[in-house]
């Protein structure tokens, strides 16, 4: 190659694009050929990811992602297990969705990060249900709380940004509830343990902030659970149509 060829030289990237110790930084950038790439800057170098499909850009078996494949395969096969091979690129792809998560949500782009939330917590769930490997199972679900927490928070947001504060409270209500029936099911049985766990703990400091940030008392939700446990019933009906047309205003 020509030595005044820089086309595989990324060092012009580098040296404008510093990297930041201790801060997730990512962007958007045009390819040569006009699509998108998400790329994170490491210190070493940078990552670069599709921002669709699998995250390398490959099309395992002509499909989008080796979760699509396997799903195409249990359709024969309800009870198939799962090889030595899937295995490894279960792996492979559970990486690369951890990556372009964390970009995705340190760019703001909520939307596209519960989508790689609910391809990780499928693949986990193919896992769970076709591997006899519980050591390679919960090597996997030891992290299912943590993407569900990344789902949770983005979702929350979502709602903070197309609907209302009041709607981003509430859904991280509901979030909190999704992550103590997760650990119940686990076999987490001490309240005091699950108020005190890290992600939970997170969830609802997020929550309190936007309650004081944009002046929130009460949901509507919350004051109908009050309303329910004190058997206030009449006060109850009328929340509930209160609710219903907030969420149906036809």
């Amino acid at each position: 190659m020509d030595s005044s060829d820089h086309s595989e030289n990324i060092d012009h990237i580098l040296n404008t694009w510093d990297f930041e110790p201790g801060r997730l930084t990512a962007r958007i950038t045009e390819a040569a050929d006009g699509r998108d790439v998400l790329q994170m800057r490491i210190e070493m170098g940078l990552l670069q990811m599709e921002v669709n499909g699998r995250p390398d850009g490959e099309r395992p078996y002509d499909f989008n992602s080796y979760l699509e494949y396997l799903q195409s395969q249990f359709l024969t096969d309800p009870a198939a297990p799962l090889s030595e091979d899937d295995c490894e690129e279960i792996d492979r792809e559970f990486v690369q969705l951890y990556h372009r998560r964390i970009c995705w949500l340190a760019l703001r782009e909520y939307e596209k990060a519960v989508r790689d939330a609910d391809h990780t917590l499928a693949l986990m769930d193919v896992c769970r249900d076709h591997s006899s490997d519980e050591e390679w199972i919960d090597s996997h679900e030891h992290f299912r709380p943590f993407v569900m927490f990344h789902r949770i928070q983005a979702k929350a947001l979502i709602e903070l940004e197309k609907h209302t504060p009041e709607h981003a409270i509430e859904q991280l209500t509901e979030g909190v509830e999704q992550l103590r029936t997760f650990y119940e099911g686990e076999g987490m049985e001490d309240d005091e343990e699950f108020e005190s766990d890290e992600l939970h703990v997170r969830l609802i400091e997020l929550r309190e902030t936007l309650r004081e940030q944009f002046d929130v008392g009460q949901t509507l939700n919350e004051q109908l659970a009050d309303a329910v446990e004190n058997e206030r019933y009449e006060q109850a009906a009328k929340l509930r149509d209160r609710i219903h047309r907030r969420e149906d205003p036809r």
